[in-house]
């Protein structure tokens, strides 16, 4: 695979005949239709396929090993080369496969949005995925659980033999609710109820494993929390069921804010079998524009997770979204509205906007003028953005990925998963 950036004449055409590909293989490696213009600075995935490659001037053989994704040590070692620099135009190397470390992937899929129970990306999606987690089961304040449309989505999950995961959530039907959590950990009576209704459903439903999304927990009840998630583990351990929860990006010990003073990375780390950091949303719908999952931020969160979490336990949350502000940005008015890849792209190619690559948040992003006239900004991500947050994955050695969300249509993010690594199928 190879991630081409558009210059301003190439096409479809074009590129299919420089890379000696046809062009529905070019169009199908993007999830693009063949009408589609490109847009310039777009990010294209070449899908080559080779076993050997012919050296033409001014190629280095790091330029060859970064062009096929391997190490330039495999390279010259396959090709018994001692010396790197003395390579010559017209020689003919062979090219190994790339080795690939196994990983797992989630992905959350939000049911409610289909009547069908799952839309058609997020079922598509399920044979990239170790486990494919409906979104969600709300938490009452008597330990009961809302109803949710999940066996669609299970049922997807089995079919592309993914392993299903149930969320439960704190949400209140509006915004995440601290009283009610509050509430839920204080009380005996209702937590053995939460268990107990959670093995219920986990059982009927015939879910592998316990995603807890409890957000905004107050300082207070960490604690408290944290020996619920003890009890909770303890309990569906012994069904042989696996427990995680989501934690928020926390750079530093002395973060301030309420979404953060009720987790403890380093009790989650301890208590559960693995966390799930929701590193996005920096760039937010109410927030200025910016990147929605900058490189070098997301770079920090790790940085301070695996002091306190074994890699082996963290899952890096990645977005398959981006936004279009409109300009200028006013806190509180004129929210950002959610785009896909594909849309982002298009909207570019309809408004002949340039795309720019931000090298430091390692994101694309471009401006545009509609037709009354009001300016934009959009983040979104791309092949690139995905294949950087993809080497942390590797750099860090982590447990895997975690994407939000499966409803959203991003053809390429699997393209470049399934080329950098092998996903774990707990399903047979």
């Amino acid at each position: 695979m190879l991630i081409h950036t558009v210059k301003g004449r190439d096409t479809v055409q074009s590129l299919a005949q420089q890379y000696s590909l046809s062009q529905e293989a070019v169009l199908a490696a993007n999830g693009m239709q063949a009408t589609e213009p490109l847009a310039a600075g777009q990010a294209l995935i070449i899908p080559l396929e080779a076993d050997s490659h012919q050296v033409i001037p001014g190629e280095t053989l790091w330029t060859i090993s970064q062009k096929y994704g391997i190490t330039l040590q495999e390279l010259a070692r396959v090709n018994h080369i001692t010396n790197p620099a003395l390579i010559l135009p017209g020689m003919r190397l062979r090219i190994p496969s790339p080795r690939k470390m196994a990983i797992e992937a989630n992905g959350y899929a939000e049911p409610a949005v289909s009547t069908s129970g799952i839309t058609a990306s997020a079922s598509a999606a399920a044979r990239h995925l170790t486990f494919l987690s409906p979104f969600s089961y709300q938490v009452r304040p008597d330990g009961s659980l809302s109803a949710l449309n999940d066996l669609p989505a299970i049922q997807e999950a089995y079919r592309g033999r993914a392993a299903p995961m149930m969320v439960i959530t704190n949400f209140d039907g509006y915004a995440f609710s601290p009283s009610l959590v509050h509430f839920i950990l204080t009380n005996e009576a209702v937590k053995e109820r939460l268990i107990q209704g959670i093995i219920y459903v986990m059982r009927m439903n015939k879910y592998w494993a316990l995603n807890v999304d409890f957000a905004f927990i107050p300082a207070a009840d960490r604690k408290l929390y944290h020996r619920f998630l003890e009890r909770l583990a303890g309990s569906l351990h012994a069904i042989g069921c696996l427990v995680s929860s989501t934690l928020p990006p926390v750079s530093s010990p002395d973060q301030d804010g309420q979404l953060f003073e009720g987790q403890d990375y380093a009790e989650q780390g301890r208590i559960l079998d693995f966390v799930i950091l929701m590193t996005y949303e920096w760039g937010w719908a109410g927030g200025p524009p910016m990147a929605v999952a900058p490189k070098n931020e997301v770079a920090k969160v790790l940085n301070y997770a695996i002091s306190l979490i074994p890699s082996a336990k963290i899952m890096l949350g990645m977005p398959l979204y981006g936004y279009d502000w409109t300009l200028p940005y006013i806190p509180g008015q004129d929210w950002a509205m959610s785009v896909s890849s594909g849309n982002a792209v298009r909207r570019a190619a309809r408004y002949g906007a340039a795309i720019h690559y931000d090298p430091i948040a390692e994101s694309p992003y471009y401006g545009y003028r509609d037709e009354y006239g009001r300016d934009h900004q959009v983040w979104y991500e791309d092949a690139r953005s995905v294949q950087a947050k993809l080497d942390l994955v590797k750099c860090y050695h982590l447990r895997g990925v975690s994407t939000w969300v499966l409803d959203v249509p991003f053809p390429a993010f699997w393209q470049v998963l399934e080329h950098n690594f092998n996903i774990y199928k707990p399903v047979r």
